[in-house]
């Protein structure tokens, strides 16, 4: 896997939260703008990105005219904080940390769950071992893969499956799960341009 950048994991982590349940063009341009807003800042430091120290001193304002609603900018201050204190840990140390571990503390912060961290030890660090369980479109491509759901079918929450089944299956796998991953999500892909067709 090629990963597109060394991000720090507060560079990473805050572009995830900025991301959730957004639009992607949305989310694009939210980032942009609060990156934007640090510019002077970070010319005056040296930085190509804001500090969390920077996310934690800037006035609720500033987050708010970036377009962050108050439950982000709850979140990026409590990952600026948890940046500060060690509890996210710098990418040097968290190269040398289990995928558990690096789920244990990155869980801590507000409005980071299993999934997101999931996604960053896939995306952003390249961790060859990671099944996202939870995530829908890998259930969906699982469903499509092993069990009975056909391309044309509605899906149902009885059509996919347990994480308990998936993970069963997932022994076989390992220590590749996130090739298996991009495996099931490139099945809805195919899925939807059956449909299509």
């Amino acid at each position: 896997m090629k990963l597109a950048s060394a991000q720090s994991p507060f560079e990473a982590l805050l572009e995830s939260i900025i991301y959730q349940q957004l639009h992607g063009k949305a989310a694009a341009t939210i980032h942009g703008r609060l990156l934007t807003s640090f510019d002077e800042a970070c010319a005056i430091e040296g930085l190509g990105h804001p500090s969390a120290q920077h996310l934690l001193d800037c006035p609720n304002e500033q987050l708010r005219l970036a377009g962050l609603s108050h439950n982000k900018a709850l979140a990026v201050r409590d990952l600026a904080a948890k940046t500060l204190d060690g509890t996210v840990p710098t990418l040097a140390r968290i190269r040398a940390m289990s995928d558990a571990e690096i789920i244990e503390h990155l869980t801590q912060v507000r409005g980071i769950g299993r999934w997101t961290v999931e996604m960053f030890l896939i995306f952003r660090m390249g961790r060859p071992d990671v099944l996202p369980t939870n995530d829908y479109g890998v259930r969906k491509g699982f469903a499509l893969t092993f069990g009975k759901l056909k391309p044309a079918d509605k899906v149902t929450p009885a059509d996919l499956p347990k994480p308990a089944e998936m993970e069963a299956r997932a022994k076989k796998w390992h220590p590749w799960c996130s090739v298996a991953t991009w495996y099931l999500w490139r099945a809805c892909d195919l899925a939807t341009k059956d449909k299509q067709k």
